[in-house]
């Protein structure tokens, strides 16, 4: 059995790090509707998520900069339902398979790009559209 098969909980650190897809939407702004608790995506990135390669440029060091980081867990994946729907973490906690386009079964790491999943081409970085407009960049996807 190949290690993206087992189990969340059964996966080391090393493993639990190779399951991300790198398609870089984790990392997106989302907003919450204060009357119905919905969340709406938008195409903003975290100032640390580099646009080119849909990955965090300070990986180790993100809760510094950035404290409400999301951490996902074996034990959180299933219960953080803006994750998108095609995210590895969330299909393996759903006991689906991994998807074609994914690195791991590809063998290729620009397959998500290729394959259209990731950021890469349609974001805009939070130091380019600041914090006062967010609503302006809703996007109307589940991600």
């Amino acid at each position: 059995m190949k290690f993206w098969e087992k189990p969340l909980d059964q996966l080391n650190r090393e493993q639990w790090e190779a399951l991300c897809d790198g398609c870089g939407k984790c990392c997106l702004h989302k907003l919450e509707d204060a009357d119905t608790g919905e969340i709406h995506p938008t195409n903003v990135a975290c100032k640390l998520l580099s646009l080119k390669t849909a990955r965090c440029t300070n990986y180790r060091g993100r809760r510094a900069f950035v404290p409400d980081c999301v951490r996902l867990t074996a034990g959180n994946v299933s219960k953080i339902d803006w994750l998108p729907s095609t995210c590895a973490y969330r299909l393996r906690a759903e006991g689906k398979p991994l998807a074609d386009w994914h690195p791991l079964i590809s063998g290729d790491p620009e397959s998500v790009h290729r394959a259209g999943i990731s950021i890469r081409g349609w974001t805009v970085s939070e130091r380019d559209a600041g914090d006062d407009n967010l609503e302006m960049y809703v996007i109307d996807d589940d991600l």
